[in-house]
């Protein structure tokens, strides 16, 4: 079973093979691979750092533990009607996202996120929009 925060289902979406260091992105790939190849996966949602943000470069500023990243994450479960301590398979939240996700709810929900400005996750929501799942990751770690 996975454990992951509110905000890193947006992550996984819009996820393309990159990342803080090349030790994160190949972290992130192998989870988002295994979700993609098996959304019957177990995740248990959780506050707090989780097993991204274990792998976070030790040299870069840390974000993990910010009131405002801690908010995001809140946000995102109530958007989907999910809480903390919840263990729901991936593909019941990729239902969630296609029922209530639009295409500005990046823009409310991960307004202030240095990621936003590749358009991997509008990218990646349009891809799960239409009725698949998620994307393929196009750049290796």
């Amino acid at each position: 079973m996975y454990q992951l925060r509110g905000h890193h289902i947006f992550c996984m979406v819009g996820y393309q093979g990159v990342g803080y260091s090349k030790e994160y992105a190949d972290n992130m790939t192998a989870v988002h691979n295994k979700l993609q190849q098996q959304p019957q996966k177990l995740v248990q949602l959780i506050s707090g750092p989780d097993m991204l943000c274990a792998k976070f470069p030790c040299y870069q500023e840390n974000h993990c533990h910010e009131k405002r990243i801690y908010a995001q994450d809140a946000a995102i479960l109530d958007f989907l009607g999910l809480q903390v301590g919840q263990i729901v398979s991936w593909a019941t939240i990729e239902q969630r996202l296609k029922i209530y996700a639009k295409p500005n709810s990046i823009q409310t929900l991960c307004g202030h996120c240095t990621w936003r400005k590749f358009g991997y996750c509008e990218q990646g929501f349009k891809h799960l929009l239409d009725g698949h799942g998620l994307q393929d990751v196009k750049f290796s770690p």
